[in-house]
């Protein structure tokens, strides 16, 4: 067979060093060897551009300062507008800062006065003698840690006092008096520091911010849900009265089962708890977190349409109102484009 020759395997300039015929080099010398970027240097990111911009901007130094200034006058008119949309707005994720929301941070909370009526819960009055309840006279209650409630801690720590103080001696006539009332006071003493730890496991201020979290949402429902507002809130007006007053009465509606969780003004303050609750994180150190940033957009995009929807619906009625001037949520967390 004739001998295979050796071809290229595709057309292309060979990156291999050429000298001419004519050199005769001898046996022992030595040919250097020469990379083939010494020879053709590489031009893949100008190949794999795909237009005459691109590829210009890879061969043109003044072409890169361009872009980079063009970036820069973006990213500045991008903070301008942001602060502009602040200023006429509010902030889309804060909003403006009332004392129902200082005590998300707590879980704990404002003590009422007769002027502060925006962190109040409704106690129903039975007796018609009584007004109506309103902000002002409601009652605040203690929410506690590990689901507990009041009264359960109460009767508890009144149970185990039952449980555990001497018993007197049966026979009165050998009974020293003096060492009763030794022990009566050491189970006094005793009692006492097993309520103050008591107190101190049970409270919120040593919980973690899951207990708090779930502490604020119960507050949220005790004060927004209508089971309570009901009681105090105006209902909305008709849009039509003439044509409302031709209509036949709606029916009775069927009673509400137990307190009222899914109504807008409670999923918008659940909402509220939770976003401040990110908003403090990506302040501090979660500047570099992206998942939480994201949970962030979720959450404010999804009570603009709460809110949206809940305007629409009251057409700025008692019941917006009260919702706006509790949670501190200004134009710009329900109005536009929301961008974080």
């Amino acid at each position: 067979m004739p001998p295979r020759l050796s071809t290229l395997t595709h057309v292309r300039v060979s990156n291999l060093p050429f000298r001419q015929p004519s050199q005769v080099l001898p046996s022992c010398a030595f040919i250097p060897y020469a990379s083939p970027s010494s020879h053709f240097p590489s031009i893949a990111p100008i190949n794999n551009a795909s237009t005459l911009a691109q590829k210009r901007k890879f061969r043109d130094p003044y072409a890169l300062v361009q872009a980079r200034q063009r970036k820069a006058a973006n990213l500045a008119r991008q903070e301008v507008l942001k602060k502009e949309r602040e200023a006429s707005l509010g902030d889309p994720v804060r909003g403006i800062t009332t004392p129902f929301l200082e005590s998300f941070d707590t879980a704990i909370p404002q003590p009422i006065t007769p002027t502060d009526t925006t962190s109040s819960r409704v106690s129903t009055s039975s007796s018609p003698d009584e007004p109506p309840p309103t902000r002002a006279n409601a009652t605040e209650e203690t929410y506690l840690n590990h689901l507990l409630t009041t009264n359960e801690l109460v009767n508890s720590l009144q149970h185990s006092h039952l449980l555990t103080q001497p018993l007197p001696s049966t026979d009165r006539s050998t009974a020293d008096p003096t060492y009763e009332e030794e022990q009566a006071q050491l189970h006094k003493e005793g009692h006492d520091n097993a309520e103050a730890a008591i107190s101190r496991i049970v409270s919120l201020a040593n919980g973690n911010s899951k207990d708090r979290t779930r502490a604020n949402i119960q507050r949220c429902i005790d004060t927004f849900g209508r089971h309570n507002t009901d009681t105090y809130v105006a209902p909305r007006a008709p849009s039509n009265v003439p044509r409302a007053a031709r209509l036949p009465p709606p029916p009775e509606k069927t009673p509400r089962a137990g307190p009222d969780t899914g109504s807008s003004e409670v999923q918008v303050a659940i909402l509220t708890a939770k976003i401040r609750v990110l908003a403090n994180h990506m302040e501090g150190d979660g500047r570099m977190d992206k998942v939480n940033k994201r949970n962030l957009r979720l959450l404010v995009h999804r009570r603009q349409k709460l809110l949206a929807y809940l305007r629409r619906k009251e057409r700025g009625g008692e019941r917006w109102q009260n919702l706006i001037q509790t949670l501190g949520l200004t134009d710009g967390t329900w109005k536009g484009e929301i961008s974080l």
